[in-house]
């Protein structure tokens, strides 16, 4: 999203368990958009984003076991796109049991948009044209996830009408800019790569919806200096 900002993906790249990571961008959610892939390339082939890139298509599935294709990566960046296409797809691939057992073995596992939404067990999509609806995701981390808080005006008011109609559990809401970075399961940090984005905790209380702000560390303002363990940015 910010070709010209790159706080969040340097923030990935430490994460992982070695100096120059490989990193591998899959675009299912996009239907493995040629111009997305290669956006991917153009961003990541920068000498301060030390990785060595790839990328998996399930339109032009690599030879072989595509277990061993996963597990020999370092992190997995997943792209946007429409979030039930893509989880179609990897559950007939089996790369949903996959990735889980990627991220058991410490591989770092990220995204945006729909990269975002399918860690967790529900999301907000939109991945009917001209809706928001709720979805089932992976399940990987728990509640629910709202991206584009801020970017897009629908994305509030729909989170806080399927959590009040108990159409989808409450969960994490972030604005464009903002990374939630889960360890094991549970939310370490809150980084941003815009001074002024926010996050928040969203539930539903006895008086309405409830949001509680996350004060995420801006990235630009000191060296990120990201702790190596596993876990889902």
């Amino acid at each position: 999203m910010e070709p010209d900002n790159l706080l969040l993906d340097r923030y990935v790249l430490e994460q992982a368990r070695r100096e120059r990571p490989r990193i591998c961008f899959i675009g299912t959610a996009s239907g493995d958009a040629a111009g997305y892939i290669d956006r991917f390339y153009k961003a990541f082939e920068r000498e301060d984003l030390p990785c060595e890139r790839s990328h998996l298509s399930l339109f032009n599935a690599p030879e072989g076991s595509l277990e061993t294709f996963i597990l020999a990566k370092d992190v997995i960046y997943v792209g946007g796109g429409n979030t039930r296409n893509l989880l179609v797809l990897w559950r007939e691939w089996g790369l949903d049991r996959i990735l889980r057992r990627a991220l058991e073995e410490g591989i770092v596992l990220c995204g945006l948009s729909a990269g975002s939404i399918c860690w967790f067990e529900e999301g907000v999509t939109d991945s009917i044209p001209g809706r928001l609806t709720s979805l089932r995701g992976l399940g990987f981390l728990p509640g629910s996830n709202c991206p584009h808080y801020d970017g897009e005006a629908e994305r509030r008011p729909a989170y806080h009408r399927l959590i009040a109609e108990g159409e989808i559990a409450g969960g994490y809401a972030a604005e464009d800019g903002v990374a939630l970075h889960f360890v094991d399961g549970r939310l370490r940090e809150v980084v941003s790569s815009r001074p002024s984005a926010r996050a928040f905790r969203v539930t539903l209380r006895e008086n309405g919806i409830f949001e509680e702000p996350l004060s995420p560390r801006y990235l630009g303002g000191e060296a990120s200096g990201g702790s190596k363990r596993p876990g889902t940015a």
